[in-house]
């Protein structure tokens, strides 16, 4: 059975993966959030199935703006929950692919981080994970 997904359930699915990186480099990376979000994004390109041809696609229409952490978070964590919703109500196995997808981009970037992750970087990581559980 193949899963045909709406170009704003793409889009929803490509807020959040890339929006997560996002938040990271923007939550915590000091002096090197292009590192962070380079090795996040690289791990989001590297993804496979439904997911990675997704997340390969031109990345238009997705909404990262904010003028701070909060207003980028505002946009990314409940994007992040409905594109588990909606994965695991179309298509179980890719939700598990997805959520494995941004789990991996997360600790990429945050290995990114000279010297680990900084306490704010770990927070966002969790608050990232929390927003995937809660589908």
């Amino acid at each position: 059975m193949s899963v045909t997904l709406t170009d704003q359930d793409k889009i929803t699915l490509r807020t959040a993966a890339y929006g997560a990186v996002s938040l990271l480099a923007a939550a915590g990376a000091a002096g090197s959030p292009h590192k962070v979000a380079t090795a996040g994004s690289i791990a989001l390109t590297s993804a496979t199935g439904l997911v990675g041809h997704v997340l390969a696609e031109k990345s238009t229409g997705m909404n990262l703006d904010g003028k701070s952490v909060a207003e980028l978070a505002d946009h990314v964590l409940p994007a992040l929950t409905s594109a588990m919703s909606l994965l695991k109500k179309q298509a179980p196995a890719e939700a598990d692919n997805f959520r494995g997808t941004v789990i991996v981009a997360v600790e990429a970037a945050t290995l990114a981080q000279k010297g680990g992750p900084s306490p704010t970087m770990a927070d966002m990581a969790r608050k990232i994970t929390a927003a995937l559980d809660a589908a």
